[in-house]
């Protein structure tokens, strides 16, 4: 484990964060979050020892290894197994059967070893860092943002992999179904300070919502006994009879600690620029293909059409034409098969990554936006501006110096400079933080218009997504449905055959009537060890959300009691609300190890009914 206490650390005289404690106990799966920039990877550099700072103490026990899964590949060797023992030490560089296991255990076989890394695929090529990272044997792994530039498929492995990873876990990820679906606590970096709960980040924000709720009522109190001595103070000091008390109110105003006002955070909040269209039908697209080798298609015999109002994905692995086919779609590439369609009212906004790379390096970042269209007036586009989180001074920043979060937030400012009622993004949240994330996601679903996107985020494709366009079997389809139903009717057949353990053979065949007798004798007895565990799960279930509830209504008469200063109902209260979170901590804890005995049996039956 680690302890850090009383931590700070500065950039150019100003705080970052500072007096932070945190203890990572066993087994503890951590979902790091925060705005952007507000110090989460230098708080990882900082345990990777990478980085310096400015006080504070970090306890590591002797002979706990610290590994980190970097965002970038880099490799260096021709082979996959030379690249891998470059991760041994010194005394193991002989030991190429303790790489040869992993990269067993991770999916790779025997003729893969001598193949080059970068010929594997982006989840592969992630699987490689993983095997040099864990022939170090850490004990604990820090992930900045390690689902970035992997597919849906290779991000649903890397979960089940880190589900079942036997040590402790700190991550980063701007995914937050991603983070929600791995930790078992949620830590946050907020105002300077840190925050960490048990259970996932949507509680973590709500808890987060509450306290500063509570903060404010506290400090509104406070601020009214502060005016009422003060005005005791001023009637009463100058009589000789009342003096004395009015120098007792002095001294006890004095003694007051006082709560600051929380200073705002700037939050991206924003709507789309709707222009109205009487199309009932946006667009229509008719036996689409393109290839940038006319031998080797990426697509072809691509046909949908676009209501008013519907969203369409486009999703697959990484590398099959999902960019290429929306910009086809907009216009961007030559024509090459098929026919595409446009309702003369339509008007489109573009949010491409080739887009963002094509801002002007010279121009300040009012420029930038207002350069979308140049009737908008100056005012209009400062608040465009200030609701991109580029308030005062910073609008007045050249692009060339901004980040890439910063970059993406300016492409989405010339975006609703731009009246549109269709809307062509190509992976939105690239970037942004969760918070920045969520406010993407409402404008999506209250935008009038239409959309069409390329994402690998399963949190959009759940919500917003009405129709999909997949890239698999070699080729691409439309599928009008949303994402619940196609992993339900199709699903992704590149998971199954990556995460499913080959089949032996049998030693000896059975008949249908055998093997349908053993298949309902280990479905029995699955039965009787997972239904007692689904009754305790889902009785923790209930009895946590009475509990929360419960919680919840004590904090509200809680502030009534401060409200009247009422200390023995204050200390009654805050001992009710203490004894009941505690019992919800152990409530979570049943639940925790109930969920992965039941996951743990499941995954085994699985397995024994697979082999039949």
């Amino acid at each position: 484990m680690i302890k850090i206490t009383n931590l700070s650390k500065s950039f150019n005289a100003k705080p970052l964060f500072r007096n932070l404690d945190f203890t990572l106990s066993p087994y503890n799966r951590i979902g790091l979050v925060g705005r952007n920039g507000s110090g989460k990877s230098t708080l990882f550099k900082i345990i990777l020892n990478e980085e310096h700072y400015d006080d504070g103490i970090i306890t590591t026990p002797k002979g706990y290894r610290v590994g980190a899964l970097r965002q970038h590949i880099h490799f260096t060797q021709p082979t996959v197994i030379e690249e891998c023992a470059t991760a041994l030490s010194e005394d193991e560089q002989y030991n190429i059967y303790k790489v040869e296991k992993l990269l067993f255990g991770l999916g790779f076989d025997a003729d893969d070893l001598n193949k080059d890394p970068l010929s594997f695929s982006g989840g592969y090529q992630i699987r490689i860092n993983l095997v040099k990272l864990l022939a170090t044997e850490p004990n604990l792994l820090l992930l900045d943002e390690p689902t970035n530039y992997l597919d849906i498929v290779s991000m649903r492995w890397l979960e089940g992999f880190l589900q079942k990873f036997e040590g402790e876990v700190i991550l980063i990820t701007h995914d937050r179904t991603f983070m929600d679906s791995v930790t078992t606590h949620t830590m946050g970096i907020h105002r300077r300070g840190l925050k960490l709960i048990k259970g996932n980040s949507k509680k973590y924000y709500t808890q987060l919502v509450d306290d500063e709720i509570l903060y404010e009522k506290m400090r509104l109190n406070q601020e009214k006994k502060i005016a009422e001595l003060e005005e005791f103070i001023a009637r009463n000091k100058a009589r000789a009879s009342t003096a004395a008390m009015a120098q007792g109110k002095m001294k006890e105003l004095e003694k007051i600690e006082r709560i600051d006002k929380l200073d705002s955070e700037a939050q991206l909040n924003f709507n789309f620029t709707y222009s109205n269209t009487p199309a009932k039908l946006i667009f229509e697209a008719k036996e689409l293909g393109f290839g940038y080798d006319p031998e080797t298609p990426l697509f072809e015999n691509i046909s949908f059409a676009l209501e008013k109002g519907k969203k369409i994905a486009i999703i697959g692995k990484n590398g099959k034409g999902k960019s290429t086919l929306l910009n086809y779609i907009a216009g961007e590439l030559s024509e090459q098969q098929g026919e595409i369609y446009y309702h003369p009212s339509t008007q489109i906004a573009h949010f491409g990554q080739t887009n963002i790379e094509r801002l002007n390096q010279d121009n300040t970042i009012t420029q930038e936006i207002q350069s979308a269209d140049m009737k908008i007036g100056f005012s209009t586009v400062k608040n465009i501006a200030g609701t991109m989180m580029f308030g005062g001074e910073d609008s007045d920043k050249k692009v060339s110096v901004l980040s890439g979060g910063e970059r993406s937030r300016v492409m989405l400012g010339k975006i609703i400079a731009t009246p549109a009622n269709l809307l062509f993004l190509d992976e939105p949240t690239n970037h942004l933080d969760m918070d920045s994330i969520e406010s993407l996601c409402s404008a999506i679903e209250t935008f009038e218009g239409s959309t069409i996107m390329v994402t690998h985020s399963e949190m959009l494709l759940h919500r917003l997504a009405d129709q999909l366009i997949i890239f698999h079997k070699g080729g691409a389809e439309f599928f009008d449905g949303n994402y619940a139903e196609f992993l339900e009717k199709i699903g992704w057949e590149e998971e199954e055959q990556e995460t499913k353990p080959k089949k032996k053979a049998s030693s000896s065949k059975l008949s249908r009537n055998e093997i349908k007798k053993l298949r309902k004798e280990l479905t029995a007895e699955r039965g009787k060890l997972i239904n007692p565990l689904k009754k305790e799960i889902q009785s923790a279930e209930v009895e946590i959300i009475r509990l929360e509830e419960k919680v919840e209504e004590t904090n509200k008469n809680l502030i009534l009691a401060s409200n009247k200063a009422d200390m023995g109902e204050i200390q009654s209260l805050s001992k009710s609300i203490a004894l009941d979170n505690a019992e919800i901590e152990n409530l979570f804890e049943r639940l925790e190890v109930a969920g992965e005995e039941l996951d743990s049996y499941m995954l085994e039956y699985a397995e024994k009914l697979d082999n039949l």
